[in-house]
C-alpha cells in the first residue's frame, strides 16, 4: 500500500470488503517500524461522506461552509468540494487552496475577524466578496481595500448558563450594530447579513434562542438603513455528535420558521469544521524514550502518597504540541491513547504520562493515564485527530508534518458514484488495495485497548 505526498499528487486506497481501518494502521505501523518510526495519520474519507449525509438528514435547510483551518489536507478539500458545500477561509492561503479546486467565489466566505489589508485586496481581486466584520476599524479597512465587499455583521453571543464568559473574543454587541450600519452607509459598503458563533463548549443549545432573536433584531435594524439582508450564518461549534446536531436543530428549526421563513429569501448557513473531519483521522505515534520516576517525586508537593512503591512511567513520543497536538495549547483537548501492540489481559498496569519530543514543560499530551509498561519503539494510537492537527509544520527541531494515508471502503466509493459525487481530479487519485500485508507471527500487531 503506497502513501502520498501532501500536494496534488496524493492517493486514496480503496479497501476491499475484508479490510478494515485496523488493518490499514497495522500495515503502516509495520512499514514505519522498518523505515524510520515516523508518526503518521490514516484518514478514512468515507466518514466525510457519512457526516455530510447526517448533516443533510438533520440540518437540510442550513448550507454548510466548511472551516478550512480545521483540516486543509487535499483529500479532505477534494471530497468536500465534490459534495458541493461552501468553504469558510481565514487567510489568503486557504482561499487559494479552495479556489484551485474550482470553487466559485460566492461559495467562499472570508471569516478572519482581523484581516490583513493585502489579503482583503486579494479577496477583492479574486471575487471573494462575502466577509465578516465586527468593528468600525475593520469596516473602514474593508471599505478602503474592497469596496464591493458584502459584509456579515458578526454579533457576540453569551452562554446563558453563566458558566462561561463570552464565548467569542470577537463579535459586536447588539447595541453597537446601529453605529456600524451608519458607518457602512456612509462608506457605501453593503451589509448583507448576520453571523454569530456558539462555542462547542457551550452545553446549552437554548443559547441559540437569544442569538437568533438578536439576529432578527439586526435584520430589522438593517431595513431602516435600506440594506438588503439575505444571509444568516449560525457559525460553528458542531462537535460531530449526531445527538448534538439533533439538539441544535430541535431548537433552531422553529425559530428559523418564525424569524427567517423560506419566503423571506434569507439563506441560512453554518461553519462546521471539526464536525466533518475529527472522527475521520487517526494518529499513530512512536515511543522514543521512557523514564521511570518514584510516585512521591511525581506528585505535586504537599500531596499525600497513597500508593505502593510502583513506579510511574513518563513516555516521550515523536509528536507533540509543537506538531499534531498543537490544539492542546489553546483549547480543551482530551487525548485518549490506545496501545497498539498485543498485551495480556492480566498484565500489570501503571500510572503513566505522555510527552512530546521537545522536553518542554508545555509539551505534555496526557497528564495521567493507566497503561501496561511500554518499551521504546512501541506505538500508541489516537482516534478523533482530524481537527486542528494537520496545519502548517512547526519550526521546532525540524519537525515535519506526519504523512497522511487516505483510505475509503468500496461501499463508500460506490455510494459516491451513485450520488454523482465525482470530479476528474478526485477520481484519478483512487487506487485499489487488493489485500493487507500479511505479517509473520513474531511481527503481529493489533489495536488492543
Amino acid at each position: 500500500m503506497k502513501g502520498f505526498l501532501e500536494d496534488a499528487n496524493y492517493s486514496i486506497g480503496l479497501l476491499d470488503e475484508g479490510a478494515t481501518l485496523g488493518d490499514v494502521i497495522d500495515n503502516y505501523v509495520y512499514e514505519h517500524t522498518l523505515t524510520g518510526k515516523n508518526a503518521f495519520f490514516v484518514g478514512d474519507l468515507g466518514k466525510l461522506l457519512k457526516k455530510h449525509n447526517q448533516w443533510q438528514n438533520v440540518m437540510a435547510p442550513v448550507k454548510p461552509f466548511y472551516t478550512v483551518k480545521c483540516n486543509s489536507t487535499p483529500g479532505v478539500l477534494e471530497i468536500l468540494a465534490a459534495l458541493g458545500i461552501g468553504f469558510a477561509c481565514s487567510s489568503k492561503s486557504e482561499m487559494t487552496l479552495v479556489q484551485d479546486l474550482g470553487i466559485a467565489p460566492e461559495n467562499i466566505i472570508y471569516t478572519n475577524p482581523c484581516k490583513q489589508a493585502s489579503q482583503i485586496k486579494y479577496a477583492a481581486k479574486t471575487g471573494v466578496n462575502i466577509m465578516t466584520c465586527d468593528n468600525e476599524s475593520e469596516l473602514k479597512k474593508i471599505a478602503r481595500n474592497h469596496p464591493s465587499a458584502k459584509l456579515l455583521l458578526h454579533i457576540a453571543t453569551e452562554d446563558i448558563s453563566g458558566a462561561e464568559e463570552m464565548n467569542m473574543k470577537f463579535g459586536t454587541m447588539l447595541k453597537s450594530c446601529r453605529h456600524l450600519m451608519e458607518c457602512a452607509k456612509e462608506l457605501e459598503v453593503q451589509i448583507v447579513g448576520v453571523k454569530f458563533h456558539i462555542s462547542s463548549t457551550c452545553k446549552e443549545p437554548q443559547v441559540y434562542i437569544h442569538a437568533i432573536s438578536d439576529a432578527r433584531c439586526v435584520f430589522d435594524m438593517a431595513e431602516e438603513f435600506g440594506f438588503k439582508m439575505n444571509m444568516l450564518d449560525i457559525g460553528g461549534g458542531f462537535t460531530g455528535s449526531e445527538l448534538q446536531l439533533e439538539e441544535v436543530n430541535h431548537v433552531i428549526s422553529p425559530l428559523l420558521d418564525v424569524y427567517f421563513p423560506e419566503e423571506s429569501g434569507v439563506n441560512v448557513i453554518a461553519e462546521p469544521g471539526c464536525y466533518y473531519v475529527s472522527s475521520a483521522f487517526t494518529l499513530a505515534v512512536n515511543i522514543i524514550a521512557k523514564k521511570a520516576v518514584e510516585y512521591d517525586k511525581f506528585l505535586p508537593s504537599g500531596t499525600e502518597q497513597t500508593r505502593s512503591d510502583e513506579p510511574i512511567f513518563m513516555y516521550y513520543m515523536n509528536d507533540g504540541v509543537y506538531g499534531s497536538f498543537a490544539s492542546k495549547l489553546f483549547e480543551k483537548f482530551n487525548a485518549i491513547p490506545e496501545v497498539h501492540k498485543k498485551y495480556k489481559e492480566d498484565e500489570p498496569l501503571f500510572a503513566s504520562s505522555l510527552w512530546g519530543p521537545s522536553c518542554d514543560e508545555l509539551d505534555q499530551i496526557v497528564e495521567n493515564c493507566v497503561l501496561p509498561e511500554l518499551s521504546v519503539g512501541d506505538w500508541l494510537i489516537f482516534d478523533n485527530m482530524g481537527s486542528g492537527t494537520l496545519g502548517q509544520q512547526s519550526a521546532f527541531n525540524d519537525f515535519q508534518r506526519p504523512p497522511v494515508y487516505y483510505m475509503m471502503s468500496f461501499n463508500d466509493w460506490y455510494e459516491m458514484q451513485d450520488a454523482g459525487i465525482t470530479s476528474d481530479t478526485l477520481m484519478k487519485n483512487f487506487f485499489f488495495v487488493p489485500s493487507c500485508i500479511q505479517l509473520s507471527p513474531e511481527d503481529s500487531f493489533s489495536t488492543a485497548a
